[in-house]
């Protein structure tokens, strides 16, 4: 049998959301269509619909990848360890997806995938002996998810990539007019970003040891 005529590699909800994954990975979400992701599977585009009935369900499915690539790390780690060794998964996975940390950052996480993950991510908290209120729980949870949802967006989406003014001042009359601001440019390359993401991590984790302490 020629190689035209062997049988097709067989579909499955997985093989699409790979493949899905690696065409997002490749040119942003707004390269994500049924046509487009058909095409590369080389099948129909109604073919896809027998595993994911709308887009929405597959970009469930991508969001299912990433926190798969993300676990929560055990109870075998000490706290503060735990929980820096779980914002580094974090980032991680929005820099290995780029072109989807603007979704993984604002879905809901409401399907059960999303659900049992943030479950685990809130019982990190949970220390032996330690009496934090819900109320401190959400407090502590919410303002490190700030920071490491924040940190993805701005690392991985790119400053750099953002819109422009229609009119940027010229660069010589920025330094001129703008110094404290020009004047520390030169540190936010991505060689730098490792580093601030440490730094920042680490004010964060002193302040919830800080509280855990206290409860």
């Amino acid at each position: 049998m020629t190689t035209a005529k062997r049988k097709r590699r067989a579909l499955s909800a997985d093989r699409i959301a790979a493949e899905a994954m690696a065409l997002v990975d490749e040119g942003g979400i707004d390269a994500l269509s049924f046509r487009s992701l058909a095409a590369r599977l080389k099948c129909q585009a109604m073919s896809l619909y027998h595993y994911y009935p709308s887009k929405q369900h597959l970009i469930d499915a991508l969001v299912s990848i990433c926190l798969a690539e993300t676990p929560v790390p055990g109870p075998d780690l000490v706290f503060r360890a735990r929980l820096h060794e779980f914002c580094l998964r974090y980032r991680a996975t929005a820099l290995r997806h780029p072109g989807f940390a603007q979704i993984l950052t604002t879905h809901r996480l409401n399907h059960r995938d999303g659900l049992a993950w943030l479950d685990a991510c809130v019982r990190m908290f949970d220390q032996p002996g330690c009496r934090l209120t819900k109320e401190r729980t959400a407090t502590l949870f919410r303002v490190l998810s700030y920071f490491i949802t924040g940190a993805a967006v701005d690392e991985a989406l790119g400053y750099a990539k953002g819109p422009s003014a229609a009119v940027p001042v010229p660069a010589d009359e920025a330094k001129r007019d703008f110094p404290a601001i020009l004047g520390i440019g030169a540190y936010f390359g991505k060689e730098n970003h490792l580093g601030f993401y440490e730094e920042g991590l680490a004010v964060i984790l002193d302040w919830i040891e800080a509280e855990i302490a206290a409860a």
